[in-house]
């Protein structure tokens, strides 16, 4: 196979004092970010969306496949079945399917099996992983690190989110597979979660978590 052509790297480099600031002042944005159940169904932009889910689209991916589609949905029906199927899946999660431990592991969250969210929000981006391509005469195409790939840019789409000012919540309810139906997905691909997108609604509150410190996170030798 024929080497692909190479472009100059497009790259700004900062003085120390400028790469510290800016990673700073990300981390700063970033530790304000929280799931959030409680939408607004204040309107969000389409153009917004589009920005987010391009910027995730730019994420690192194996061999530059880019396995991933992104499902942006505003329309009220298909939000509506989303929300009946995902509470028809989650009601047996929480009547036994989860199992006493996990239950236990969300009772400080509060969650339950109703998720209002799914319809009340402006936005669900439904990620899906690519798990084959095709190629130019339909022969299938393996994909390489998918799960990593679409995990890097599932976190891509978050932050992107996030910065825009919005609020974000990841639902993934088992099994997924009804979500393949509605959006119209075809059999190559997986639905991986659904990205909840919108506005807090005012006076939204969130559990009173704490984050692990760095020294719990991080080694360096």
């Amino acid at each position: 196979m024929a080497e692909a052509p190479h472009l100059p790297l497009d790259h700004v480099t900062l003085t120390m004092a400028e790469a510290l600031a800016r990673a700073e002042a990300f981390q700063s944005l970033m530790r304000r970010r929280r799931t959030v159940r409680d939408f607004s169904d204040q309107p969000v932009p389409r153009a917004l969306i589009e920005a987010a889910v391009a910027t995730a689209a730019t994420a690192p991916s194996g061999a530059n496949q880019q396995p991933w589609c992104f499902v942006c949905l505003s329309d009220p029906a298909l939000k509506r079945r989303i929300r009946e199927a995902a509470e028809a899946e989650e009601r047996e999660f929480y009547a036994g399917r989860a199992g006493e431990a996990w239950l236990q592991a969300l009772a400080p969250l509060g969650t339950d099996a109703e998720k209002p969210f799914l319809e009340r929000a402006p936005w669900l981006i439904v990620v899906f992983a690519q798990r084959w391509g095709e190629d130019a005469s339909g022969q299938r195409v393996k994909h390489y690190y998918v799960p990593e790939s679409v995990g890097i840019a599932s976190g891509l789409l978050i932050a992107a989110l996030h910065n825009a000012g919005l609020a974000t919540l990841t639902h993934t309810p088992a099994p997924m597979q009804f979500l393949t139906e509605i959006c119209g997905r075809p059999e190559s691909e997986k639905p991986v979660m659904i990205v909840v997108v919108g506005h807090p609604a005012p006076g939204c509150q969130v559990p009173a978590i704490t984050r692990k410190p760095l020294d719990q996170v991080a080694v360096f030798r």
